[in-house]
C-alpha cells in the first residue's frame, strides 16, 4: 500500500480520525484568519482587510459551526454506538460527511476574500454534511440495543439546533434577513453547542472522574442535566426576545449554580491528581464562572433600569474560549491518545498549553471586567488573546494531528 493510500485508510479507520484532523486544521486557519483581520483593524498590519461578510458575523460562523462543529461530531460518531450498545458509524458517513464540511469551510474562506454568493455555497456544503452527520447519528440512536437513550436524546436535540442554526445563517446570506442571523448565532450557543458540551460533560466527567481516583462515588443526576438544559434554551429564547436582556438572570444564574455544584460533587480539587482528568473538571468549572458573570451582567442590568451595562463580551468569550475550547482540548486529547495505543497521560507539553489556554481566556476578558484599569491597551490584550489562542492552538495541532494518520504504536485495530 503506497504512502497516500495508508494515510486515506487509516484517516477512515475510525469515525474521528478525519473529523478531529479537520477541526485541528480549521482550529488554526479560523484563528489566523481572525488575528489577521484585528491586526488589520486596528492598524497593526497595514490597512483593513476587506472581506464580503461582516467579520464579526463570519468570526461568529467559523467559531460556532466550522470548528467546534467538527470535533462535536467526530466525538459523538466514536461515543454515540458505545454510549447505547449500538452499531458503529459507517465509514460511508463520517468521510462522506468530513468531505462536504471541508469544502464548506473552505469556500467560505474563498468566498471571504471574494464574492459572497461562493461563501453561500459553503455554507449549504456545510449544511449538507452536517446532515448526513445527523442522519448517521440519529441512526444508531433508532437502532440501539440499550434503553437508556438520555444522553443521546439530549444530544441529538442539540445537533438538530445545529442544523437549523446553519441553515437560518444560510438564509441570512441569502435573504438578508436580520432575524435568521439572529436566530443563527444565538441557536448556535443556546441551543446547540452549549447542550451538547453540557451533555457530553454529565455523560463523561464523572466516568473518567470514577475511573482513575480511588473511591470515587459516580454522581450524576439526571435531573440536573433537564435543569441546566431547559436554562440554557429559555437564555436563547429570551436572547430572541426584543427588550428581555434583563431577565436573563433568572435562568443564568441557576444554570451557575448548577454547574458550580457539580464541579463541586464531581471532585475539581481530587481531579487535580491526575492531569488529563483534571484538564476535563477545569473546564467545566468556567461554565459555572461564564454563567455567573452572564447572570450579574443580567442582573446589574435590571437593577440599574436598563442604565448600566456590565462585562462587555467577557461572559460569551469565558464561555466560548473557558468553557468550549477547553473540553475540546481536553476531550480531543483524551480520545487520541487512547485511540493511537498512548497511555492516557497528559505531557508536559500538552499541560504547557493548557495552561496558554487559560491565559488567553484572562487575556481576553479582563479588558471587559474592567475596562478602566486597562483604557487604550484593551485592543492590545484582545489581540495577545487571540496569538495566545492561535499559538497554543497550533502547537496542539502539531502535537496531536499526526496520530490521526499514522498507525497506532501498539499496532492494534481501532
Amino acid at each position: 500500500m503506497n504512502n497516500s493510500a495508508s494515510v486515506w485508510h487509516r484517516l477512515a479507520a475510525a469515525p474521528h480520525h478525519a473529523m478531529f484532523l479537520a477541526g485541528a486544521l480549521q482550529g488554526v486557519f479560523t484563528l489566523l484568519w481572525w488575528v489577521l483581520d484585528l491586526m488589520g483593524r486596528h492598524d497593526i498590519a497595514g490597512a483593513p482587510l476587506e472581506w464580503s461578510i461582516a467579520p464579526i458575523w463570519a468570526h461568529a460562523f467559523l467559531m460556532i459551526y466550522g470548528f467546534f462543529s467538527f470535533f462535536i461530531l467526530g466525538f459523538l460518531f466514536t461515543t454515540f454506538p458505545s454510549w447505547m450498545n449500538g452499531e458503529k458509524i459507517q465509514p460511508r458517513h463520517f468521510v462522506t460527511s468530513c468531505l462536504l464540511m471541508v469544502a464548506g469551510v473552505t469556500l467560505f474562506y474563498l468566498g471571504l476574500a471574494t464574492e459572497k454568493l461562493i461563501a453561500t455555497a459553503g455554507v449549504a456544503a456545510l449544511l449538507a454534511g452536517f446532515s448526513i452527520a445527523i442522519y448517521a447519528l440519529l441512526r444508531v440512536l433508532l437502532k440501539a440495543k440499550d434503553k437508556d437513550r438520555r444522553h443521546a436524546n439530549a444530544a441529538s436535540a442539540a445537533l438538530i439546533s445545529g442544523w437549523l442554526g446553519i441553515a437560518a445563517y444560510l438564509l441570512w446570506l441569502l435573504t438578508e434577513n436580520s432575524l435568521m442571523l439572529d436566530f443563527s448565532r444565538n441557536a448556535g450557543i443556546w441551543f446547540f453547542l452549549l447542550p451538547v458540551v453540557m451533555t457530553v460533560s454529565h455523560r463523561m466527567i464523572p466516568f473518567f472522574s470514577s475511573r482513575v481516583l480511588e473511591d470515587y462515588v459516580l454522581v450524576r443526576p439526571y435531573w440536573i442535566l433537564w435543569l441546566m438544559l431547559t436554562f440554557s434554551a429559555a437564555h436563547g429564547i429570551l436572547q430572541l426576545w426584543k427588550n428581555a436582556f434583563p431577565y436573563l438572570w433568572l435562568f443564568d444564574l441557576p444554570l451557575a449554580a448548577c454547574a458550580v455544584y457539580l464541579s463541586l460533587t464531581w471532585g475539581l480539587l481530587r481531579s487535580f491528581r491526575v492531569h488529563l482528568l483534571a484538564v476535563l473538571h477545569i473546564a467545566f468549572a468556567w461554565l459555572g464562572l461564564s454563567m455567573l458573570l452572564y447572570g450579574t451582567q443580567s442582573l446589574v442590568f435590571f437593577m440599574s433600569g436598563g442604565e448600566l451595562l456590565v462585562f462587555a463580551l467577557a461572559p460569551l468569550h469565558a464561555l466560548a474560549i473557558g468553557y468550549f475550547a477547553n473540553m475540546v482540548l481536553g476531550m480531543a486529547s483524551r480520545v487520541t491518545l487512547g485511540h493511537s495505543g498512548n497511555a492516557l497521560v497528559l505531557d508536559k507539553f500538552t499541560r504547557l498549553l493548557f495552561i496558554g489556554f487559560q491565559i488567553a481566556v484572562l487575556l481576553r476578558i479582563f479588558p471587559d471586567l474592567l475596562p478602566d484599569a486597562f483604557g487604550t491597551a484593551t485592543m492590545t490584550l484582545y489581540l495577545l488573546a487571540g496569538l495566545s489562542w492561535l499559538i497554543c492552538f497550533t502547537l496542539w495541532a502539531v502535537r496531536y494531528a499526526p496520530f490521526y494518520w499514522r498507525p497506532r504504536i501498539d499496532a492494534k485495530p481501532d
